[in-house]
């Protein structure tokens, strides 16, 4: 995993796998993946990671000690006769390696795209260097 920062890590043999205890950002809310699926980070909030609206944390002791990496899930199961969806703005995408993504279609394409497929979770505008506009969409 590259993130471009510094980081110290400890190997946890009961996960298996590495555990950051440091990083060299000044901005907490740069740590990659930081605070989990369906979660972001907030330097001004304590602690830094907040579940969206309508989700709650995956793990609460966890959270409740300041590592909000496990995420959070829904409060209710997902319901396709539903479609509405939380407008996030200013955020750092989440991984797209598994995101659809568009070159081709506007927002307003991208959104009704989402709406009429029930294993869409969401969607992003995305802006193209040198002029232009796409689409990104996440499945479950």
């Amino acid at each position: 995993r590259y993130s471009g920062l510094v980081e110290l890590s400890t190997w946890i043999p009961t996960t298996p796998g590495w555990k950051n205890f440091w990083i060299s950002s000044i901005n907490p809310c740069d740590m990659y993946e930081k605070c989990g699926p369906y979660s972001y980070c907030d330097t001004n909030t304590s602690p830094t990671c907040n579940c969206i609206k309508g989700f709650e944390p995956m793990n609460t002791q966890e959270w409740d000690s300041g590592d909000g990496s496990s995420g959070c899930v829904r409060r209710t199961p997902l319901s396709c006769k539903e479609k509405k969806f939380v407008q996030l703005k200013k955020m750092k995408l989440p991984d797209t390696t598994e995101a659809i993504v568009s070159q081709i279609m506007g927002v307003e394409e991208c959104k009704d795209r989402c709406i009429s497929d029930c294993n869409c979770t969401a969607f992003a505008n995305a802006v193209i260097r040198n002029g232009g506009s796409g689409c990104l969409i996440w499945e479950r």
